[in-house]
């Protein structure tokens, strides 16, 4: 069994999302990050950078934070959703850094400047956002002529779709990226991911676009 501790935020969704894919038993607990329950000290000790997603694995009694480092854990774990060595392992690794040092950090304060402190920055919103669409870029162009980020379904697709889940908060046009748009909605299409996408409570459909 493995205990999750989530909110309902892109980082959080990637692991939900890949605990429902792997089929793995675990156990959802909240921790609501609008109360700053993160900052509990029960919590720092199983996440010293008082971040979600954190995980215990019970089967070795092993905590574990950071949201890409949880995601290789669990591939290696299962073997399932990254090779397990060669060229392709690889691959997957440098789209999931690709996702933790680009578009999750971008994309994230694209939506704090546009919709959070809204205002605050002019300099800030026109930065984040530009950014934000030079990543769907290059997202796009990386999905020309495969179905998914590596060619198989990934933890580099768990990786990055939640933040791209979120184009409307970034004030992106996804229909203007063709191959991102066909790769989310597929996505979007598959049970787990569905059902990842509501832990650790019920937040509203998954955004699609008209």
């Amino acid at each position: 069994m493995i205990d999750l501790y989530t909110w309902t935020t892109p980082n959080g969704r990637k692991v939900s999302i890949a605990l429902e894919e792997l089929g793995l038993p675990y156990r959802a607990h909240a921790i609501d990050i609008g109360k700053d329950e993160q900052f509990a000290p029960d919590f720092l000790k199983i996440a010293p950078n008082n971040r979600i997603p954190a995980i215990v694995d019970r089967d070795n009694d092993l905590a574990l934070m950071e949201s890409g480092a949880i995601l290789i854990y669990l591939a290696d774990k299962t073997g399932k959703l990254m090779a397990r060595e060669g060229e392709a392992r690889y691959r997957c690794i440098e789209w999931v850094m690709w996702q933790m040092g680009g578009l999750g950090p971008m994309a994230g304060q694209a939506h704090h400047f546009l919709r959070a402190k809204k205002g605050v920055s002019e300099y800030s919103e026109q930065r984040y956002v530009n950014e934000a669409k030079r990543l769907y870029g290059v997202l796009d162009r990386r999905l020309a002529g495969r179905d998914y980020i590596t060619g198989e379904y990934s933890i580099a697709d768990i990786a990055s779709w939640p933040w791209v889940s979120r184009y409307e908060w970034h004030q992106v046009d996804i229909t203007a990226f063709p191959n991102v748009l066909r790769w989310y909605k597929a996505i979007a299409a598959r049970p787990a991911v569905q059902k990842g996408y509501q832990v650790p409570k019920e937040a509203g459909p998954i955004p699609m676009p008209a």
